[in-house]
């Protein structure tokens, strides 16, 4: 076979280029979908969870001035009556429930005095305010002859801060300037904790009912196993709504389940079983077991069964021969139905806010809440980026001890 000259090697260069490129073209629209639906919005979750501009935006020469404060005692007088301006200038805007709601965040109780205080100074002289507009405001409430609040007004008027961060794992920054557990309710650290047990539960609870289904429809022929796969199926063809709706009424005080275990006689009064963490477990097993089969059934049928024929016919017993040659091929099935079924349920939302009621609630509910009722999208981007990295840190354990290419889908 002759060499080819430079010119037709040319040519072979210029074709696999226009190959590549070719391909790259067909890849390129999923590529931006992953970067508008997928990179983006993480990347701006991130963001948020740590630039806070608005106390910045809102009196900007009072932080100004509060930055020469070395946070003994109450601030300069000048810089009292800077904030006393800016406040009325505030309240004539209609700005002054933003202000008091930020210090609310930092300083807990301050939105009312906040309110209460642009409300009497909106009719003060401004003149009058800039050269005594300090001793106006210490004399309309306690609380703002108190340096921790001062303090907190100083670092909540920083551009970019961690706070969010501490407060999402219940710390806060002292007057000292260390890190401490915070002295209002501590429930985010219960949350987490919460959330990641009834996962953990849910996973097991799965793979429990989801491993002897999976081997039952791999030992069927393949008419009836594709018949009896279609009712596993048939979650995903029903409306989630419909699905939780339906646990609803069975598990509510007048629902089915209550009225037939009276009627036997079992109970004598109705089971509390809606609105309860159980009822988040049992609706949420019912609705990721699919999640938990298909992965199982789908490497259960690539076992060859003379496998456990010969270990059987070489003497062993079926429950040893069961754990020792069968279960750890079923491995990376089994890992890639509890790594889905786990992540999946530790971002849940509907389910736990329609029956799991205020005790059945996970940490994805609480985050819905700040972005939707309290309007804190910075405590829930770093509530949802601790989360985020959270999954990827059990990823990395798993990756770590079991091994990620494990995993396999069928």
């Amino acid at each position: 076979m002759s060499a080819l000259n430079p010119e037709e090697l040319q040519q072979a260069r210029r074709a696999e280029r226009r190959k590549r490129w070719l391909a790259f073209a067909f890849v390129v629209p999923l590529l931006v979908f992953i970067l508008l639906s997928f990179v983006a919005p993480i990347g701006a979750m991130l963001y948020r969870s740590v630039h806070h501009p608005t106390v910045a935006e809102l009196i900007p020469q009072t932080l100004t001035q509060l930055e020469a404060w070395d946070g003994q005692g109450l601030p300069a007088e000048q810089t009292l009556n800077t904030f006393t301006v800016e406040l009325q200038a505030l309240a004539k805007e209609r700005l002054s429930g933003k202000l008091a709601e930020e210090f609310n965040r930092a300083y807990a109780g301050m939105s009312s005095v906040v309110k209460s205080s642009a409300r009497k100074l909106r009719r003060e002289k401004t003149e009058d305010l800039q050269s005594a507009g300090g001793q106006r405001l210490l004399s309309l409430h306690k609380r703002w002859n108190e340096p921790e609040l001062w303090f907190q007004v100083k670092r909540a008027g920083a551009p970019y801060t961690y706070d969010y961060y501490l407060t999402a794992l219940d710390l806060e920054i002292s007057a000292e300037g260390g890190i401490q557990s915070r002295e209002q309710a501590q429930i985010y650290r219960q949350l987490y904790g919460k959330t990641l047990n009834m996962a953990l539960i849910i996973t097991l609870f799965c793979a429990l009912l989801g491993y002897p289904l999976a081997y039952f429809l791999a030992n069927l022929p393949d008419k009836k196993a594709n018949l009896l796969m279609i009712l596993v199926l048939l979650p995903f063809w029903t409306s989630l709504l419909v699905r939780t709706t339906a646990w609803i009424a069975l598990l509510q005080t007048n629902g089915v389940i209550n009225s037939f275990l009276m009627g036997i006689g079992l109970t004598s009064e109705p089971l509390e079983m809606l609105y309860t963490p159980f009822a988040t477990v049992v609706a949420m097993t019912h609705i990721l077991l699919p999640f938990m089969v298909l992965p199982l059934y789908s490497v259960m049928r690539g076992i060859d069964p003379s496998y456990l024929r010969a270990a059987m016919s070489l003497g062993a017993k079926p429950i040893p021969a069961f754990v020792r040659i069968y279960f750890p091929m079923t491995l990376p099935g089994l890992s890639a139905g509890a790594l889905l079924v786990f992540i999946i349920s530790v971002g849940y939302y509907i389910t736990p806010a329609l029956v799991g009621g205020t005790d059945g609630q996970m940490i994805s509910n609480i985050i819905a809440f700040h972005m939707q009722s309290s309007n804190n999208w910075e405590l829930a981007a770093a509530l949802g980026s601790l989360l985020l990295g959270l999954i990827l840190l059990l990823y990395w354990v798993y990756d770590r001890f079991v091994g990620a290419s494990n995993i396999k889908l069928g």
